[in-house]
């Protein structure tokens, strides 16, 4: 599996890296793709959501979060710097072939490490009962995009405050379960991050694309269109 990679190191938008998968969908030959990516504090809600409804605009305005839709469905997910986010592009019309695929590629990286994980029929990944890590799917073109945030760790306050719980998650389980239902990566291991970025990649991939500059030119005009077309809302 190729891993793609640009060829800079400039902090990008989240909606960069949705369009970024878009592209490599509809613009690589390979097989199957695969990158890293992560991002500035941001919500992303899924394509059916109402905005809200799900997220508490008037935090993410207050703190700087960024608030985007995605094409695929699934909930509302907080993301930051210190979350790691995958995009697994892979050539087929089966979106159950491609979340097994990729739910296996997570454990088999979460065992190299030491770790005990379980994946769900939602598609999570569990460590001892709770969540580190979430995905969901879109097809397109003949390819499945597959996409997911692993909490290796997590500004907590904002991805408590930054989604808004239903009135019926919190009757029934309170706010405090929040916290008891998900966990860190960084707790059940002492790699860093970026030990953990390369791990990932040395287990799955066997080569290298790098973006050209005419490609990711590509990939801005295409991220733009997103914008034009108001298909991500960035409220700011």
């Amino acid at each position: 599996m190729k891993f793609i990679t640009l060829p800079d190191q400039t902090e990008r938008r989240l909606s960069f890296y949705l369009a970024m998968e878009e592209y490599v969908a509809r613009h690589f030959n390979e097989p199957d793709a695969f990158f890293l990516w992560q991002v500035a504090p941001s919500v992303i809600f899924g394509r059916n959501q109402v905005a809200a409804n799900e997220v508490n605009l008037d935090y993410c305005r207050e703190h700087g979060i960024s608030v985007y839709r995605r094409k695929s469905g699934g909930g509302c997910v907080y993301a930051d710097r210190d979350n790691l986010m995958w995009s697994f592009v892979l050539q087929t019309e089966h979106v159950g072939l491609a979340f097994n695929r990729f739910v296996n590629m997570v454990l088999l990286v979460l065992r190299k490490m030491g770790i005990e994980a379980v994946g769900t029929s939602h598609n999570d990944i569990l460590v001892e009962g709770r969540k580190v890590c979430g995905t969901a799917c879109y097809h397109l073109d003949g390819h499945c995009i597959v996409h997911s945030t692993m909490l290796y760790d997590t500004q907590m306050e904002h991805m408590l405050n930054a989604i808004t719980p239903s009135r019926e998650k919190l009757q029934r389980k309170g706010v405090e379960s929040v916290r008891q239902r998900v966990t860190l990566l960084k707790d059940y291991t002492t790699l860093t991050l970026d030990e953990v970025r390369t791990l990932i990649r040395d287990t799955l991939c066997d080569g290298e694309h790098r973006l050209t500059e005419t490609e990711v030119a590509e990939i801005e005009a295409l991220e733009r269109k997103y914008h034009e077309e108001e298909f991500i809302k960035l409220y700011s």
